[in-house]
């Protein structure tokens, strides 16, 4: 599980914006966005770079 679309919607950006960014289809970013699918830990470095959050940020955590 991953938080992309959390740090998204407080960030004020869209998921079409950070497809563009990243260099990935919207139809990708969106299955990442609902965690249809996870991006792989290169893609989500590059995501986070993106977003300017550390990696963990955009996480579920395991344990609390």
């Amino acid at each position: 599980m991953n938080r992309i679309k959390e740090v998204l919607k407080q960030q004020g950006r869209t998921q079409t914006w950070l497809a563009e960014q990243i260099g990935k289809s919207y139809v990708v970013v969106t299955n990442y966005c609902n965690n249809n699918t996870q991006p792989s830990i290169p893609v989500l470095r590059d995501i986070a770079k993106v977003l300017d959050v550390d990696v963990r940020e955009l996480l579920v955590p395991t344990k609390p």
